[in-house]
């Protein structure tokens, strides 16, 4: 799906009106980067950076979500100016510093799930192909690209029913399992800490996956509650992705290189008139 349509190009018309108090925020894996099977593989491609660095050059605010740690989905995107909220919104990394600031409900709680994850019978999520991620207070369990992915899933719903019963917080994503010490925090109030620091009227998201949602959701309380003028919600679509993401999105598109192509109508003046 092209986004040059009369439907998208209404949905970014405010905040290519006024990008001076306009957010663009959005997910990497998936949105900005294309999904692939080893995790630390992924990268953002060199026309997408380009797009971003040009975008925080002349918006408010330019900014991305990531489950991945702050300081790891800077490397991956390659761009310092950008912000940063890391773990869903368990740290935050503003442009231009150096050390994540976690979420100070974290305290005293930084190593709960990863003394979880520790106590699992390591030999038998290796035999079903589930693999661990560390990252930090957030612990994943991936199982992409597993030789019977089916019986790595269902090792990993009952791994997420001990957890609930140790009092952690399991969530699901695309071929993955996130063990999470607390609830309560998430893409959304990272939104919500992103865009307080500023004055910003309108603002974009773009994403993928699950997580997303609560990033559409805190979009949209802020646009009811009058704290936005304008919100956008972007959807990529892909053969993985939830269905709600389809229900709740404004406007879908085909997958990284969709929203690529959005990116750039942000920046190109040219847009509204081919539409003509």
């Amino acid at each position: 799906m092209h986004p040059a349509t009369a439907e998208v190009a209404e949905l970014i018309a405010p905040l290519r009106s006024e990008p001076r108090a306009s957010a663009v925020l959005s997910d990497i894996d998936g949105t900005l980067a294309p999904i692939v099977t080893d995790p630390a593989a992924a990268a953002v491609p060199p026309e997408a950076r380009a797009a971003l660095r040009r975008l925080a050059d002349g918006y408010a605010l330019v900014g991305c979500l990531s489950g991945r740690a702050a300081a790891e989905a800077r490397r991956i995107v390659g761009l310092d100016e950008l912000a940063y909220a890391g773990n869903h919104g368990y740290e935050l990394l503003r442009p231009g510093e150096r050390t994540p600031v976690p979420d100070p409900a974290l305290r005293g709680h930084e190593d709960d799930a990863r003394r979880f994850v520790q106590d699992l019978d390591h030999r038998r999520l290796a035999a079903v192909g589930l693999r661990i991620e560390n990252k930090g207070p957030i612990q994943a369990l991936h199982w992409r690209g597993a030789a019977d992915e089916r019986s790595a899933q269902e090792l990993a719903q009952e791994t997420a029913a001990s957890a609930v019963e140790r009092g952690l917080v399991p969530h699901r994503g695309r071929k993955v399992l996130e063990i999470r010490p607390l609830g309560g925090i998430d893409k959304g109030t990272a939104i919500a800490l992103l865009l307080d620091h500023g004055e910003v009227a309108n603002a974009l998201y773009g994403g993928d996956d699950v997580t997303d949602l609560d990033a559409f959701a805190a979009l949209r309380e802020r646009r009811r509650t009058g704290r936005l003028r304008s919100a956008a919600c972007v959807g990529i679509a892909s053969s993985e992705g939830p269905a709600e993401l389809a229900e709740r999105a404004d406007v879908l598109v085909d997958g990284p290189d969709g929203y690529l192509d959005l990116l750039h109508a942000l920046l190109d003046e040219r847009f509204s008139d081919a539409l003509l």
